[in-house]
């Protein structure tokens, strides 16, 4: 099993506005980096962890956790010309981005902010933490998961 990091500008896209989503499930559209498209199309799985995270702001910080609810499939924003994310080069046929759904799990009752993560030496390889990462969905390893869990003050298994 995988586990995801995604990230939104809170003011695009907050864990609020996927809370109050019905089945706080969404589809994570608009996503125009090969890499990030790689993983949705061909990576992400039903079930697995995600962290939320919220960048570009003043206070970035890891917020929820969330899951991958539905496998990648032809993001429909790059066939909406009235939509900022239109690709005229993406048909049908063949789809040049892909999308997941995700799902809310919980709100971290204390966020983990951008400056905690810096300061925990096992967590330095990250690439949420890596200077210039547009990355908005990579992998994470199992254990930083659960260290970022543990700094949030989560009981892994509940």
């Amino acid at each position: 099993m995988n586990h995801w990091v995604v990230k939104k500008k809170p003011t695009a896209f907050s864990w609020d506005d996927l809370m109050a989503l019905p089945d706080a499930t969404v589809t994570w559209a608009g996503v125009r980096n090969y890499q990030a498209h790689n993983y949705m199309r061909d990576t992400m799985r039903p079930g697995e962890p995600a962290l939320f995270y919220h960048s570009q702001t003043k206070t970035p910080a890891v917020v929820g956790v969330a899951e991958v609810a539905s496998p990648g499939r032809p993001d429909p924003t790059q066939f909406d010309p009235s939509h900022r994310r239109y690709d005229p080069a993406a048909s049908f046929e063949k789809p040049r981005w892909y999308a997941v759904g995700i799902r809310a799990v919980r709100r971290l009752e204390r966020p983990v902010t951008l400056r905690e993560l810096r300061g925990e030496p096992e967590l330095e390889s990250l690439e949420l933490l890596r200077r210039g990462s547009m990355l908005t969905v990579h992998p994470i390893a199992a254990a930083a998961f659960l260290r970022i869990l543990q700094l949030a003050a989560v009981n892994p298994a509940e």
